[in-house]
């Protein structure tokens, strides 16, 4: 069996884009006609780079891939690693990596006839305890845009988060820290007359800031909504992206600590583990990271810095199946638990239950609300979610497959 083709799919994802604008598809074909899907996610990368995404996949296969047995994949993955980043950890090509690898691992489980699960030793669990972002739709799913709203509103948040409880969910997360920080402020009608790359541009965007007094105050009344909301039925995960220095995280977490949140994740940027450390050593809340992080080197960095208790990478971008493996052996090590992260379409997600499924030290898995909508109508057969917990896919591969009509009908 040889690899033959690579095709590359840019989705435009309609309103309310949960998951992203654009989900990045790849279908690589064999000789004899078995297929395999993967996905690259990281974040927005790509979604100004759409040609750039296409040309660098069309050049890597023809490098490195035509004619190669996709049973390799072992091979095939170190191959890539090596020759596109010259063995550095790197985020926007360890997705293109990301997305091909999981694609063997589909072809893979369908040539063996076996779920991907099976190919990696078999199940702990076939179901898989989720959570999602708290979003605004008990009165009707509205757009992304207005979620920074919803997460500085305590009545509406709280109203939302005890609606996602009852609907099934056992944990729920939420960003109440903003993203980006103005200086000198910005009135609500210069945030109106702006783009967003406009605003991104004004915004202390790059460097972590420090908050102040009347943030901290929105975060305490919030959680403390929330908590109040749902009780000890659901956990609360504090998610941040890394844009608060490490003087105002550890503040930060001491704001937290009396609504015991499950984790505080990306207190600070994952490019300096030490300093995330300290943020880890001053709180009794765990830390989570890894969405942007690639490979098992630097999750060990993670590890053996004390820098966070839970790990959670991406299979869009931390290296595939292959590499979330390996990463799940050395935390396991360290006594640290996997949560990986998903924040794009449901080839991401699929892959990742077969990682959940087969490792001992599962924690909770990321979704995409539960799925519904867009995200269902891609697949031929949805993913099944019931009660908190998606059922891992038991078909050969990854045991989801793409509607090709659908898929056409929103590619760009």
């Amino acid at each position: 069996m040889k690899l033959t083709k690579l095709e590359s799919f840019i989705v435009k994802v309609p309103p309310p884009h949960y998951g992203g604008s654009y989900y990045f598809f790849v279908k690589l074909h064999t000789d004899e006609g078995v297929y395999g899907w993967g996905e690259t996610a990281t974040l927005s990368i790509y979604d100004p780079l759409q040609q750039s995404y296409k040309v660098l996949l069309k050049e890597l296969f023809e490098t490195y891939l035509t004619g190669e047995n996709p049973l390799d994949r072992e091979r095939l993955n170190k191959v890539l690693y090596t020759g596109i980043t010259s063995r550095h950890t790197e985020y926007s090509t360890l997705g293109l990596v990301s997305a091909i690898d999981t694609a063997l691992w589909d072809i893979a489980g369908k040539v063996c006839n076996q779920p991907v699960y099976n190919l990696l030793g078999g199940t702990f669990r076939k179901k898989i305890r989720s959570y999602t972002y708290i979003y605004d739709i008990k009165d009707g799913t509205r757009p992304l845009a207005e979620i920074a709203a919803l997460w500085a509103d305590p009545k509406r948040v709280a109203e939302n988060a005890a609606y996602l409880v009852d609907e099934g969910f056992t944990a729920l997360k939420l960003d109440p820290v903003p993203m980006a920080h103005f200086e000198p402020p910005l009135t609500a009608n210069e945030r109106n007359g702006m783009d967003v790359r406009t605003l991104l541009r004004k915004a202390s965007y790059r460097n972590p800031y420090n908050m102040t007094m009347a943030q901290y105050q929105t975060v305490e009344l919030v959680v403390g909504a929330i908590r109040d909301a749902v009780g000890t039925t659901a956990d609360i995960l504090i998610g941040t992206h890394g844009q608060i220095t490490t003087a105002s995280a550890i503040r930060l977490a001491k704001v937290l600590e009396p609504f015991k949140p499950l984790w505080f994740e990306e207190p600070v940027p994952p490019e300096n583990t030490k300093e995330m450390a300290k943020v880890a050593r001053s709180t009794t809340i765990p830390i989570a990271t890894g969405e942007r992080l690639t490979t098992v080197f630097d999750f060990l960095r993670v590890l053996e810095d004390g820098a966070a208790a839970f790990l959670q990478p991406d299979l869009g971008s931390c290296g595939g199946i292959t590499e979330c493996k390996k990463i799940a052996s050395v935390a396991e090590a360290y006594y640290a638990q996997m949560a990986p992260h998903v924040w794009g379409g449901p080839l991401i997600t699929a892959a990742a239950l077969h990682i959940d499924a087969s490792i001992p030290n599962f924690l909770i898995q990321e979704s995409i609300y539960k799925g519904g909508g867009f995200f269902d109508e891609l697949l031929v057969e949805p993913l099944v979610w019931e009660h908190g917990y998606y059922t891992v896919p038991q078909s050969p591969g990854l045991g989801v497959d793409i509607d090709m009509d659908v898929l056409n009908t929103y590619k760009v």
